[in-house]
């Protein structure tokens, strides 16, 4: 699998849901992985990115998260979010996994100034800190999308993870974009009020 193929625009109506893909997956059809990562591919790989901080390592978190998704494709459960949301959260533990490796290496000092190599180890530590950190926001970000009606939940979710307009977000769902601003402005006040309730924003 190349990153380069790996299509993030939208699907067709024609072409099967994520949760019928899923199911084909957990029958061992490869075909229905390869449109899975075609479909992907991008948003996985840039995801990676944006938390390791090296394309290298995002490209290897693509591929594990992929196999991963042939291996584990059972465990998806419609009930608990969208396929886009379980097949992210894999890929944020795999980028989690792989900031924590990082800290845990031997340093290799080679001539570099002390001071240099410990404000970078300071630095490591804070940021697996922080991505710990994200990992709890993520979980609870988690059940307060879970809480949305389900139309409002599919558009924040496209929005954010995927980087649609809302423009394209209506093409995609056959919806008029006076719909869509709706859903997405009930759902994010909707939200708001969740997350409220998880204490993570304006908590009581």
């Amino acid at each position: 699998m190349e990153v380069v193929s790996g299509d993030a625009d939208r699907s067709t109506s024609a072409e099967p849901a994520d949760e019928v893909l899923v199911s084909r997956v957990c029958d061992g059809d490869t075909a229905a992985l390869e449109a899975l990562y075609s479909r992907y591919a991008r948003v996985v790989y840039s995801f990676a990115a944006r938390i390791v901080g090296d394309g290298s390592t995002a490209e290897e978190i693509l591929q594990e998260a992929f196999v991963r998704t042939w291996r584990q494709a059972e465990t998806y459960r419609t009930g608990r979010g969208s396929f886009a949301s379980w097949l992210l959260s894999i890929t944020h533990n795999l980028a989690i996994d792989e900031l924590r490796r990082r800290q845990r290496r031997p340093q290799r000092f080679d001539g570099a100034d002390v001071h240099e190599v410990m404000d970078g180890l300071v630095d490591d530590a804070a940021s697996v800190e922080e991505a710990a950190e994200a990992a709890l926001l993520r979980e609870r970000v988690g059940r307060a999308m879970a809480s949305l009606p389900d139309a409002q939940r599919v558009a924040i979710e496209y929005a954010f993870y995927h980087s649609m307009s809302q423009r394209e977000i209506a093409a995609h769902l056959g919806e008029p974009l006076g719909t869509i601003k709706t859903r997405l402005r009930l759902g994010m006040r909707k939200l708001k009020d969740a997350l409220a309730d998880e204490e993570i924003i304006g908590g009581r």
